[in-house]
């Protein structure tokens, strides 16, 4: 950020009529629609991803003292722009002029996003769940955790304004900042995009968690087959080197049908042999 005069304040009614007139203006000569930041209602964030975003910004005392001017700012309507792509927010807010943000972040280390893989597996079964953060309270505190979560801290992110202010956190990076938490709300995939995570891996961490031998709730094929079947229908069955564990699940149902037949079969014949029994016992002789 440059150093020169501060310009005076500008209203807030004023403020909203030139962020207006500025998005109409940019619109025009780039053809380019803008994203605006735009609140329903005084809350910035109303779901988890944005609420949290809101919260790691609000936990460092670094940015304490510009943060309340961000949040009005933001409701206010002036961030006409706001866009986030992998390790990069940039944002147009108006104030006294129209200013331009541009915000670096550090992409999550490999070695901190491998270690949360690893803590996670077998807890983030869908990207539906995530995304809504309905997500086991365990979880979800160990996503937000200061050093080992996953949302950045302060020495992870790199502020940049065009306006006058010397502070790196001046009113305008922070309304882009909350603005980020607002998007979140609409948008939570884009917190991965930011920090250059995949999303998804957290979901195959799942996956693999749960194909592993002895993983809770886990029924092979051939000891379902082997025991649970045996037991129902009253026959032995012989074990197939041909199928794999993985076709087992599939095979399972094929597999009943044959073993019902031959198990009906046999309860006939033995009622069978039990009426010819009946019918070929010996009269007692008569009594002379």
């Amino acid at each position: 950020m440059s150093w020169y005069q501060f310009k005076p304040y500008v209203p807030v009614a004023e403020r909203k009529r030139k962020a207006a007139a500025a998005a109409k203006k940019l619109t025009a000569k780039s053809g380019r629609a803008l994203a605006p930041v735009s609140l329903a209602t005084k809350k910035i964030a109303a779901t988890f991803w944005g609420k949290a975003w809101c919260d790691n910004l609000e936990a460092y005392s670094d940015y304490a003292n510009r943060l309340p001017r961000g949040r009005s700012y933001v409701r206010n309507g002036s961030v006409i722009d706001l866009q986030i792509s992998q390790g990069k927010v940039t944002a147009l807010v108006q104030g006294s002029s129209l200013y331009k943000i541009a915000i670096g972040f550090k992409p999550l280390a490999p070695a901190r996003w491998k270690e949360f893989k690893a803590r996670s597996a077998g807890k983030v079964t869908n990207l539906l769940d995530l995304l809504q953060g309905r997500l086991s309270k365990e979880i979800l505190t160990d996503l937000t955790a200061r050093d080992t979560g996953l949302f950045p801290a302060p020495k992870e992110i790199d502020l940049g304004c065009s306006c006058p202010d010397w502070a790196d956190m001046c009113k305008h990076v922070a309304a882009a900042l909350y603005g980020v938490g607002a998007r979140l709300d609409e948008t939570p995939e884009l917190f991965f995009t930011l920090r250059g995570v995949d999303m998804e891996e957290l979901v195959t961490a799942a996956g693999d968690s749960a194909a592993r031998p002895g993983a809770a709730g886990e029924i092979g094929g051939d000891a379902l087959a082997g025991a649970d079947l045996a037991e129902i229908f009253g026959v032995e069955l012989e074990a197939n080197p041909d199928v794999s564990p993985a076709a087992a699940p599939q095979t399972l149902t094929a597999a009943r049908k044959p073993l019902r037949k031959k198990a009906a079969s046999t309860r006939k014949l033995k009622l069978k042999a039990k009426d010819a029994t009946k019918k070929v016992r010996p009269k007692s002789p008569r009594a002379s």
